[in-house]
């Protein structure tokens, strides 16, 4: 089955809007380090962009969990298949997510980072899709909400493919 791609939002959108969020979270940070926490894979092309834009300084780390398995609709069940390489305690933290869906994911992953003790923390999203939401998650940055479609690009991807897309696109199946 192949597959064709429309742009949702356009480069120049995407580049608009992280330069925003960027301000906003210098701004807010203004006077404090920053720990970004990248949710791989989808996350990593967001957080490249995102932390160029951050004026205060701003340190890394980055962690895989799935609640797919080999399915298309999350299982629910968390699994951490890679861990933060440092403690996060007393740090001011910022999860930064290509996509909030279901919720289920950030859900568990912010609580089990909150009992870690850092001395805040906050979440950042790419994209996030409201109308899916089947658990509660506070969201602090949000670029874009977009509608119920499956979204490529910036990071995410269908099958492996199209995370190098420099838009956020709309898969359709031909």
């Amino acid at each position: 089955m192949a597959e064709s791609i429309s742009v949702l939002i356009s480069e120049d959108d995407v580049d608009k809007r992280i330069k925003e969020i960027g301000a906003q979270i210098s701004k807010d940070y203004e006077g404090k380090d920053v720990h970004l926490i990248c949710v791989l894979k989808g996350g990593s092309f967001f957080l490249c962009e995102l932390a160029k834009r951050i004026t205060v300084p701003v340190s890394l780390d980055f962690m895989s969990c799935s609640s797919y398995g080999a399915d298309t609709k999350s299982s629910g069940i968390v699994k951490i298949v890679k861990d933060l390489d440092d403690p996060i305690k007393n740090k001011h933290v910022i999860v930064v997510e290509d996509i909030v869906d279901s919720g289920r994911t950030l859900s568990y992953l912010l609580d089990m980072l909150g009992k870690r003790e850092p001395a805040s923390i906050k979440l950042c999203t790419l994209l996030d899709k409201p109308d899916r939401r089947v658990v509660p998650v506070n969201v602090d940055y949000t670029c874009f909400k977009v509608p119920d479609e499956f979204v490529v690009g910036y990071g995410l991807d269908y099958d492996q493919k199209y995370r190098n897309l420099p838009y956020i696109g709309v898969v359709h199946l031909n």
